[in-house]
């Protein structure tokens, strides 16, 4: 009987040493909070976070704001190095055009001439050229209520808690995101 106690204690003391290494250093769950990233991530969904992906372009990723003392979710629009302005609602990186289907949704809702996303330039409005080395512009994808970028300047890539690579919550919107 002692002998199965222990057998039972050890498999739980395994068992807990891996979800804790597992939450701690590959992977961990959040809730979105907020509807800056409506529709592609709305206010309550669970998210699962990467903490072993590499940040590329356009990824959507949690990380510590350094505006309070909250985790937010965002897309990466620059990268360090990259020059980002956004003219007549057209994003653009380093003078080149890009499309941003993910925000096809909410644009189809805009009156004729209503811009989705307000004229933004880098130099401008946060006095350096290129997003500096070890740092990332981010944008929340429903642009007219975001705090981003635009707002509190470039993230540092120490504040990264990693890549939203999966929705758990709600049940019919279970998958990988975005």
């Amino acid at each position: 009987m002692v002998k199965e106690i222990i057998s039972w204690l050890k498999a739980i003391i395994i068992a807990l040493v891996i979800v804790f290494v597992v939450r701690e250093f590959l992977m961990t769950p959040s809730i979105v909070k907020g509807d800056s990233m409506f529709p592609n991530l709305q206010d309550g969904d669970r998210i699962i976070i990467s903490k072993v992906s590499s940040i590329d372009r356009f990824d959507e990723i949690a990380f510590l704001a350094p505006d309070t003392n909250d985790n937010y979710v965002k897309r990466v629009i620059g990268l360090p190095g990259d020059e980002i302005s956004i003219q007549d609602d057209i994003l653009y990186i380093n003078g080149v055009a890009y499309d941003e289907p993910y925000l096809d949704e909410l644009k189809e809702n805009l009156f004729e001439d209503q811009l989705f996303t307000y004229n933004y330039d880098l130099e401008q409005d946060h006095g350096y050229q290129v997003v500096p080395d070890g740092t990332y512009f981010v944008l929340g994808d429903n642009r007219p209520i975001s705090r981003d970028s635009r707002n509190f300047g470039v993230i540092a890539e120490e504040s990264i808690i990693g890549e939203v690579v999966f929705r758990i919550w709600p049940v019919g919107s279970i998958g990988v995101t975005n």
